[in-house]
């Protein structure tokens, strides 16, 4: 199923002007005059559609109970705003935004204008009590960042870039060609400078005339009490460096929780498996249990059934937006028969299999006798 929250990456409860935003930072990486990928056009038009849907109160209201289909059936259009074909980017922004800023005329980029960089993501693994408890933990991770000797500009100390002679700094040529109907002129990426509207003569060492070197960092990060599995953490600013000035990406972290010998978790609550013998079901008993926050005495009500429940109330997980608050501790109860019997063991069920057998009859008996006087 299409997630449009996940095309636009943003969160469910987004507000209209970090969907503007959203869709304004995938749309500059996704049209296909930039992105060059075979699914490029079909990402665009993914990318339209949910930007469509989410602006719109109604239609988003529908999609978020009942999801694509449900726009369908209630008769709403979901072919997106480019279902018919899109234009250039800057016809784009004009008619999202009013213009779109960072980019010049024609639609092109403007190799100059600052760019943020990639978004990055870090996969890490942590126990179940640290998802339940939250910590803090230490993560290295790889990502480009301004080369220090040339401060970004990819050109050796004491020199700098210059302005590319064939484009002007446009990062563009006009490309005429003749053809039997006459001459077509098309705007095309200048070859010389492969569009950055600036060449450097004498490059770098350090970074080879890039501007950025990979480098691996250290970071502390915070992990909230109450995450789950395949929660992501954003950590702002630290993804790959940006260009011409432009802030660095995001790093998202993604977790992955380990699963527990002894817990289940479902949501916040957590549960648990209690076995008891057939005295302790039959009687009721008081045993000690493992829970989140260590072992803790609960009460066994005599005629407990297996698979009845036991509920320990605010001993589960914290809510991530509200921690004071946390789910339920459910122990389950399991019956257990037991498999080898002692002599003793053998001849106490034996007794009380006999007195069993015997008790149910002479009910039975009492009650005919008295249903007998009756009629009688």
């Amino acid at each position: 199923m299409t997630d449009y929250y996940e095309i636009l990456g943003v969160s469910k409860n987004a507000t209209k002007d970090e969907i503007k935003s959203a869709f304004r930072k995938k749309a500059r990486t996704l049209h296909p005059d930039v992105n060059k990928a075979p699914d490029a056009e079909e990402k665009f038009k993914e990318l339209g559609k949910a930007y469509e849907t989410l602006m719109d109160d109604n239609k988003r209201a529908t999609y978020d109970r009942y999801g694509e289909d449900g726009l369908k059936n209630a008769g709403f259009d979901t072919g997106g705003p480019f279902a018919g074909g899109f234009g250039d980017l800057n016809d784009i922004f004009n008619s999202f935004f009013g213009g779109m800023g960072g980019f010049g005329f024609g639609g092109r980029p403007d190799p100059n204008a600052p760019v943020e960089g990639d978004d990055l993501r870090l996969d890490i693994e942590i126990d179940f009590e640290q998802a339940i408890f939250g910590c803090e933990k230490e993560i290295k991770f790889d990502h480009l960042e301004l080369c220090p000797s040339c401060n970004g500009t990819g050109a050796e100390k004491g020199s700098q870039p210059v302005t590319c002679p064939t484009c002007h700094g446009s990062g563009q040529v006009k490309q005429v060609m003749r053809t039997p109907l006459g001459s077509i002129a098309q705007i095309v990426t200048c070859p010389d400078c492969h569009g950055a509207g600036k060449k450097i003569t004498n490059p770098c060492k350090a970074c080879k005339g890039q501007g950025k070197i990979q480098k691996e960092k250290k970071i502390n990060i915070k992990i909230p009490a109450g995450v789950d599995n395949m929660s992501k953490i954003r950590v702002s600013q630290e993804g790959d460096a940006g260009t011409n000035g432009g802030p660095a990406g995001d790093l998202y972290v993604v977790l992955h929780v380990k699963s527990s010998d002894y817990f289940k978790r479902e949501g916040n609550d957590v549960y648990s498996r209690l076995d008891v013998s057939q005295a302790q079901a039959a009687l009721g008993d008081e045993v000690v249990i493992k829970t989140l926050d260590g072992e803790q005495k609960i009460t066994v009500q005599a005629g407990v059934q297996s698979g009845n429940s036991i509920k320990i109330k605010g001993a589960g997980v914290p809510y991530i937006s509200r921690p004071s608050q946390r789910g339920d501790h459910i122990v389950i109860v399991a019956v257990k028969t037991p498999v080898k019997l002692s002599d003793e063991e053998r001849n106490l069920y034996r007794r009380l299999y006999e007195i069993q057998r015997n008790k149910k009859p002479a009910q039975q008996s009492s009650i005919m006798d008295k249903v007998k006087g009756v009629f009688q």
